[in-house]
């Protein structure tokens, strides 16, 4: 949650807004806060454990907050311990799904991720549609295909999905996913725990969130092989019992758009906590542009696995790649860091091609970018052409309705001249926790108000 200087706390309904005055240069170093899917997959999957799970350095952000609300809904005992983000989550004995809290699970997608645990424990249940962030058409189905195996069909009717459960059905043997995404995966994975013969998922997603989960699991006695791999197999346990301590790694998303924010305003800052192996094609595809960065030496995350450094972001003058950007799954370039480039090409000589084949609207909220002074051509739903460099301008612009090209907009305020106006930033809360004020720490000159 944004906070005024004085610390007063809106409420998180009241439209928020920043005034930013550009123009600044950074300097300093801030730390990567642990990452956002991560945590929230941990937190669904924590409902396929009867025993406590503390997870450690959670961000409190808007995402996580409306799942908690989901899971206190459902009967699930949580409370925060201390400042730093520890947060203990204590499953009743039967979870009460007739009073799920269907305002908080139809404003995030994560509630697909609950079919997976649930389909062990409950023979028929209802969940709200999944929403979240408003990306175009984002099918469900590849969900609903992998999930079939372990005899769960869905039928959908008054913005609920009515889940029921066959009472025998064949092991699963081999799933292969029609889609390589990141939460069909993650749904595949908690079925497949809680499921007494080995399962195999083939063009599985091996990037960051699934492998904390992959690591969380095994620290539930649940043996995975192929970590990191994108043919995975899960050797199921039917109960799981287990109190445990984990904690999730850091985020590459916000590792890469606080790195972006040192390259577009001609800073030198360090970023520290990096995990540097969902960075490294970003780094690569800067590097091309003319980015200087320097690195430390690699050190390990707080779950024992994730390979971290701290990365210092040098001065550098950039141009146009060769080839188009575009994102493709691990170990591609991130589909969530893509849109950070539209903002590093606008600070690049010659034009850019980007390609966001994912997302239907996407792109479109990029052209935003046009009203500080950029020059973004919309091609179609999924490209659009970049020329730079620009000179930004200060003016007033209003949040899109996706996370990351809403901070793309605040990034491209921090250089603009004069004073600019960020309203309806509230989205930038569910991916972000205190962004405002860690980004006033580097010497970003940015004012929260809200209001009408």
């Amino acid at each position: 949650m944004l906070e005024t200087e004085a610390g007063t706390r809106p409420t998180s309904t009241a439209p928020i807004h920043l005034r930013v005055r550009g123009g600044v240069t950074l300097s300093g170093s801030i730390d990567v806060k642990t990452s956002k899917n991560a945590g929230v997959a941990l937190l669904c999957a924590s409902l396929l454990n009867k025993g406590t799970t503390t997870l450690r350095r959670v961000a409190r952000i808007e995402e996580v907050n409306r799942i908690l609300r989901v899971l206190a809904s459902m009967g699930v005992r949580y409370r925060w311990l201390g400042p730093d983000g520890d947060l203990e989550i204590d499953p009743p004995d039967h979870l009460d799904l007739t009073r799920i809290d269907a305002d908080a699970a139809r404003r995030t997608r994560s509630i697909i991720m609950f079919l997976g645990p649930l389909l062990h424990e409950y023979p028929e249940f209802e969940l709200p549609f999944a929403g979240g962030c408003e990306l175009g058409d984002r099918t469900v189905e590849p969900h609903m295909v992998a999930l079939r195996r372990f005899g769960l069909s869905v039928e959908t009717s008054h913005g609920c999905y009515h889940a029921s459960v066959k009472e025998k059905t064949e092991p699963p043997g081999t799933i292969v996913l029609t889609e390589r995404g990141d939460t069909v995966t993650e749904n595949a994975i908690m079925a497949a725990a809680r499921h007494p013969a080995p399962t195999t998922i083939r063009n599985a997603s091996c990037n960051y969130m699934v492998q904390d989960l992959c690591f969380y699991l095994e620290r539930l006695g649940v043996r995975i092989d192929g970590i990191g791999t994108t043919t995975i197999t899960v050797h199921g346990r039917e109960t799981i019992d287990v109190d445990i301590d984990y904690a999730p790694s850091e985020d590459p998303i916000e590792a890469w758009s606080l790195i972006t924010a040192g390259i577009v305003t001609q800073s030198e800052i360090t970023v520290r906590r990096v995990p540097i192996e969902f960075v490294e094609i970003e780094l690569a595809l800067a590097e091309e542009m003319g980015l200087r960065y320097t690195c430390d030496t690699e050190y390990l995350a707080a779950n024992g696995r994730t390979r971290l450094l701290d990365l210092t972001v040098h001065p550098s003058e950039l141009h146009a790649p060769i080839d188009k950007i575009h994102p493709m799954p691990f170990p591609g370039l991130n589909i969530d860091n893509l849109p950070f480039f539209a903002l590093i090409a606008s600070c690049a000589e010659g034009s850019t091609l980007i390609h966001d084949w994912v997302y239907e609207n996407r792109a479109i909220y990029l052209t935003e970018l046009n009203r500080l002074g950029g020059r973004v051509r919309l091609l179609d739903p999924h490209r659009i052409y970049v020329d730079g460099p620009i000179r930004w301008s200060g003016t007033e612009v209003v949040c899109p309705p996706a996370l990351r090209p809403a901070v793309v907009l605040l990034l491209a305020m921090l250089c603009a001249k004069g004073t600019s106006v960020l309203r309806h930033v509230n989205v930038i809360h569910r991916g972000y926790e205190r962004l405002t004020e860690r980004l006033k720490k580097l010497g970003a000159e940015i004012e929260v108000f809200w209001g009408d």
